[in-house]
């Protein structure tokens, strides 16, 4: 019999859903003094199912992640206990300064909250003028839940 634990856990296809539902992920690095620097984020979803979003190049969490690079991702919902879902996200994250790949990020965070299919991405003419970058966040491990499967109260 799976442990409590492994029964309430996201298939793939089920975090697929709650990422494709979220409009905000809360993204932690470490901080310069070694604390957690967390804030919410707009995303979209790469062609390669990672999330992404932009930044400007000068924000704390850019500085955070020069530094080191592991980050922590958290994407939630459910108002109340037995609605409960999370899907925690620990990996890298790479900094990305080309302007264009910028550009077409903001254009998957813009489909992603619309629901509408993203454009691919564009190098025609010159690169746009822009003070901000991506991150790109590869997955390590993720860990999940949804209380919907258990149907109890705490």
């Amino acid at each position: 019999m799976p442990s409590q634990r492994r029964r309430i856990e996201l298939t793939p296809e089920e975090q697929r859903d709650l990422i494709a539902a979220a409009r905000t992920v809360q993204v932690a690095s470490i901080g310069p003094h070694g604390w957690p620097h967390l804030v919410p984020m707009w995303f979209g979803v790469d062609e390669a199912g990672r999330i992404v979003f932009t930044t400007y190049g000068t924000s704390q969490k850019v500085r955070n992640l020069e530094r080191d690079p592991r980050v922590t991702a958290l994407v939630e919902a459910g108002g109340v206990y037995e609605e409960l879902r999370g899907l925690v996200i620990e990996g890298e994250a790479e900094i990305v300064r080309d302007p264009y790949v910028v550009r077409h990020t903001g254009a998957l965070v813009t489909a992603h909250r619309s629901g509408t299919p993203a454009p691919p991405l564009d190098r025609t003419g010159p690169p746009p003028e822009t003070k901000r970058v991506t991150i790109r966040i590869h997955p390590r491990r993720t860990r999940s839940w949804d209380h919907r499967k258990i149907g109890a109260r705490p």
